[in-house]
């Protein structure tokens, strides 16, 4: 589980992201570079702009954050748990 999460081609800490859209952005500004796109906000009033495919990674790697990973069986702290309990 990493605690970074790409978003365009920025690796983006977990930590940082605020609040992610819900819709996508539509302002209705000819000049607009993000129609369509969804905003993730970040601390200090930052913004990334994210396709529909980042923004739903962006969420399932929140999720599993916030729920924490579960060790794989073949991983090497299950034998360092395992020799503990003999």
């Amino acid at each position: 589980m990493s605690i970074f999460t790409m978003i365009d081609d920025k690796h983006v800490p977990l930590f940082r992201v605020m609040w992610v859209a819900a819709v996508p952005h539509f302002c209705g500004s000819e000049d607009c570079m993000h129609e369509g796109d969804y905003e993730v906000r970040l601390e200090q009033g930052e913004s990334v702009w994210a396709n529909r495919e980042e923004r739903d990674c962006v969420l399932v790697a929140l999720q599993q954050w916030h729920d924490g990973v579960e060790p794989d069986e073949d991983d090497g702290d299950a034998a360092t748990d395992e020799t503990a309990e003999q």
